[in-house]
């Protein structure tokens, strides 16, 4: 679970942005661990595409330096695809990441590295949401008050990318890749991207990511995006909640992130590494033209569906 600190450090990086459409907080606390590896992105407007928002989380490992370098130049790679600029832009999430991933494994100063980082975006633009997936952070949406699924975990046991490992060289020990990672798609890990006869979507852990496509109406609420941290110590129902009632609020979206995390937080670190991770959150409230107080209004009615089941993972999802 990685060298944890004898007290937690509990400040928090907050911020804010928002226009007429998006209130979009985000929040990332170091917790129990000796570094902060973690790294996120909020942009109301692209600078290639004013009209498309780009939110995202990275959650480093064996160091910051890809997750922070992720940070900064990621979402340009996907919005300069000639993809991106003919609508394409499930197929530019796809080559922006594996591009992206194969121009710092030639960067002398990222190549050698040992570091890696999960990546999660959710790009808007025309109604149409897009989600991008390596690894196991997390994006969910609430629509109507119901949990909608907008990625799922890359982890090393799970059938398709057991496959992919073992087919390209690796092997899964302890839930983990050759025995050390416990994610199977990543950005960086080069050490995991040796084998010369398979192409980079067949490497023993890939930077190919799943794509999702949903359409956006007015029942969405909010969506979110977090780290692990987060999602080992609550289900999506549960954070849905969490949030969804303090939406009801009015509560500023960066202040829901720092509350969410504080739940995350463990006690003490005895409790198997639950709670004791690097945390971020960034929390996308969709106004659709209206004041807060409407998507409040909203979230202080029940769901509609009682019990909140989640839907189907796989519904508009596709991966490669």
């Amino acid at each position: 679970m990685g060298q944890t600190l004898s007290e937690p450090v509990t400040s928090k990086n907050s911020q804010k942005v928002e226009n007429h459409l998006y209130s979009v907080g985000s929040s990332s606390m170091q917790g129990w661990r000796i570094n902060m590896e973690d790294a996120h992105t909020h942009i109301l407007t692209l600078p290639e595409d004013k009209s498309c928002l780009y939110c995202a989380v990275y959650d480093g490992h064996g160091g910051a330096k890809v997750a922070q370098h992720s940070s900064k130049y990621l979402h340009t790679r996907i919005a300069t695809q000639p993809d991106f600029k003919q609508g394409n832009i499930e197929g530019a999430i796809r080559k922006g990441f594996l591009e992206f991933d194969k121009e710092m494994s030639v960067d002398e100063d990222i190549k050698e590295d040992l570091a890696g980082t999960t990546a999660i975006c959710v790009l808007i633009k025309d109604q149409k949401l897009f989600c991008g997936n390596v690894g196991d952070s997390r994006a969910i949406a609430s629509v109507n008050g119901n949990v909608e699924i907008l990625s799922v975990d890359h982890k090393p046991n799970n059938d398709e990318e057991r496959k992919r490992i073992t087919a390209a060289g690796g092997w899964v020990e302890f839930n983990r890749v050759n025995g050390n990672l416990a994610l199977s798609r990543a950005l960086g890990d080069f050490i995991f991207k040796r084998n010369t006869d398979k192409r980079a979507e067949e490497q023993v852990v890939t930077a190919a990511p799943d794509v999702v496509c949903k359409t956006v109406n007015d029942d969405w609420e909010f969506i979110l995006i977090a780290c692990d941290g987060i999602w080992d110590v609550l289900s999506n129902e549960e954070v849905l909640k969490f949030v969804r009632v303090r939406v009801a609020q009015q509560m500023p979206p960066e202040t829901i992130c720092e509350e969410l995390m504080t739940r995350c937080l463990a006690p003490n670190c005895q409790m198997g590494g639950l709670g004791c991770d690097n945390m971020t959150v960034v929390l996308c409230l969709l106004l659709h033209g209206q004041p807060y107080s409407v998507l409040a209004s909203k979230c202080s009615k029940n769901p509609i569906n009682s019990d909140l089941s989640p839907s189907p993972p796989n519904e508009t999802s596709s991966s490669k």
